[in-house]
């Protein structure tokens, strides 16, 4: 149904553009042209989609403190920069999907600075990997770094897991979108658009449209599986955004990384300021280090490198992507758009039955639309949405005993996936399956490609027939059926309207 793959088309891209779902500039000019060419509105789609925002704020930070510690500390920076490397690299692992202990990371980062700063400030002694390592046995007891590691570790974690598993869902409901509008109609469903649509032109009524109860039912029987999606979608919704109320609130990774250069920088002056009393107890615990031959203690010269210190990082000085944003303007765009995505699939006979467009109107005594067997009123009532209710769909032929099993997985993908989201507003770490192993490269933000949107990746092939035959087709669905034998390029003319519904939600 080619009008209804628009409707889902339509809501993928939206959800792609949101999540840079592959990290490539894809010009978007040829789309904006070919959807201007079929009536819809695209004034407000990009020129090119947009790169995903964390990713770039990372980048940014990362690119920022480097350039801060060259100007202020110089070469002792520049010869441990890797130190510092690995660790952004880390984190952009674990946001791209990897398999990455948080707190055990950020560990390893201050007791590989300590031991680098240890050895800066004791260049008059020579500092082997054992003394090192009897070192790391006192840290916590000595907290040369201060208050800082624990703080920065708790605000950390907190907004990678948060960041992390928003962009998930993102990208999860974008999948699900995408194959869904893979799923074949059925022939029950086929016949009954097609007497919808063409039986008037066979009675020489081509001007005469369906009623509107009518349609609803068709699209009703020809989405039943479809809308059994709604459920599972409504709560995946709101978990969403409840989790973007933490990217708002106390859980926001931009203003945790965007001072993190500052906040490292007060933990090495910490250590620099307490350096001789650190050292003093070092000695004491692990025993004084051979004298390395250098003559006295450059204490001076290392002291001028770790005396610099930055200026006071004001909140109010909040940065821009390159997209021209920020995440709080960026979050408020994307919880009005997942907001009008509530009850999607329910609401689709809905969009598609667009009165005075596909069908004639709302009113149930309209004796001037076509009813399905002539032109006058349609009396059947409409049913209610789901396959459990189509057991007596008086237009398409429904078998309520055998599920879409392929929808079916899409409806747990969903459930996985809010389950991690709801586990993510706790402040609760979920894996994710490393992708890294798949050579699968920079990937989406959830460090998979298209194919890998969860660790239940499920196959995308084509759904089995659900509906049973309705045996008996008088002989218009027969003429129909022979005249048109592609219906589904005839279905454009009644269902891409549907996407018009979408956009208007969208924009």
């Amino acid at each position: 149904m080619l009008g209804i793959r628009t409707v889902l088309w339509t809501l993928s891209v939206a959800l792609s553009v949101v999540t840079g779902a592959d990290f490539k500039a894809h010009n978007c000019s040829e789309v904006r042209q070919a959807s201007i060419a079929k009536g819809f509105s695209f004034e407000n789609v990009p020129l090119q989609e947009m790169s995903e925002f964390f990713l770039e704020l990372l980048e940014n930070t990362e690119k920022s403190l480097n350039e801060m510690f060259v100007r202020t500390y110089g070469k002792p920076y520049m010869q441990n920069s890797e130190v510092f490397q690995n660790l952004f690299a880390e984190l952009k692992r674990y946001y791209t999907g990897g398999n990455v202990n948080l707190e055990e990371m950020l560990n390893d980062f201050w007791s590989r600075l300590l031991e680098r700063m240890f050895t800066l400030l004791n260049s008059q002694y020579v500092i082997t990997e054992d003394y090192l390592e009897c070192i790391s046995k006192y840290t916590d007891q000595l907290k040369p770094f201060g208050d800082v590691p624990k703080k920065l570790k708790a605000q950390v974690t907190r907004a990678f897991i948060v960041a992390r598993t928003f962009v998930q869902g993102l990208s999860v409901g974008r999948e699900v979108a995408s194959r869904v509008s893979k799923v074949s109609s059925t022939p029950a469903c086929i016949r009954a658009l097609t007497k919808m649509m063409y039986c008037p032109y066979c009675q020489a009524m081509p001007s005469v449209k369906p009623c509107n109860n009518y349609c609803l039912n068709v699209m009703k029987g020809c989405l039943a599986n479809q809308a059994d999606l709604d459920p599972e979608w409504n709560q995946y919704i709101d978990a969403m955004l409840l989790v973007a109320q933490r990217l708002e609130g106390p859980f926001n990774i931009e203003s945790v990384m965007e001072p993190i250069d500052v906040k490292i920088s007060e933990a090495i002056m910490n250590m620099q300021d307490n350096s001789v009393q650190l050292s003093y107890k070092v000695f004491q615990g692990c025993g004084q280090p051979k004298p390395s031959g250098m003559g006295g203690r450059s204490t001076r010269g290392i002291s001028d490198v770790f005396n610099a210190r930055f200026r006071p990082y004001s909140p109010e000085e909040r940065p821009t992507t390159a997209a021209g944003t920020s995440l709080d303007r960026l979050l408020i765009d994307i919880k009005e758009k997942l907001k009008l995505f509530k009850k999607f699939w329910s609401n689709l006979p809905e969009d598609i039955c667009k009165p005075h467009r596909v069908t004639a109107g709302n009113a149930t005594d309209d004796d001037h639309c076509w009813n399905g067997h002539t032109k006058g009123r349609y009396f059947p009532e409409v049913l209610k949405d789901g396959l459990t209710n189509q057991v007596n769909n008086p237009e398409v032929g429904v078998d309520i005993t055998r599920p879409d099993t392929f929808i079916r997985q899409q409806i747990m993908a969903l459930r996985v996936m809010t389950n991690k989201l709801k586990n993510a507003y706790n402040g609760n770490d979920i894996y994710f399956q490393d992708s890294s192993d798949e050579g699968s490269g920079s990937g989406s933000g959830s460090g998979c490609t298209e194919a890998c949107i969860t660790e239940f990746d499920f196959a995308s092939t084509e759904a089995p027939v659900v509906g049973a035959d309705r045996s008996g087709s008088g002989p218009m669905e027969d003429s129909a059926a022979a005249t048109h034998p592609a219906p589904s390029a005839a279905l454009l003319a009644s269902l891409a309207l549907s996407a018009l519904a979408l956009h208007r939600l969208w924009r």
